[in-house]
């Protein structure tokens, strides 16, 4: 078996240029680009779970949240009525 005919570096950059124009490219880009967005927010949540976790066995209800962050309900907290 012969090797591959090795490409110029122009042909490399054309190659490159054509496949960045493929449709199918883009579609295999859109798909990758969702699924690593899940995977993200499956981490997330269980950080979350985690955390939550760790909050519950500490004690602490929505509650006692809801009073340790009372001070930061006041509307000089927020512009526009959302956090910042």
């Amino acid at each position: 078996m012969g090797r591959k005919p090795t490409l110029t570096n122009e042909e490399v950059e054309q190659e490159i240029a054509r496949l960045n124009e493929s449709e199918a490219v883009a579609l295999a880009r859109r798909k990758l680009r969702l699924e690593y967005r899940r995977r993200t927010y499956l981490s997330q949540l269980r950080y979350l779970e985690k955390e939550g976790k760790a909050l519950m066995a500490a004690g602490i209800t929505r509650e006692k949240l809801d009073e340790m962050y009372a001070a930061f309900d006041d509307e000089t907290y927020f512009s526009d009525g959302e956090p910042c």
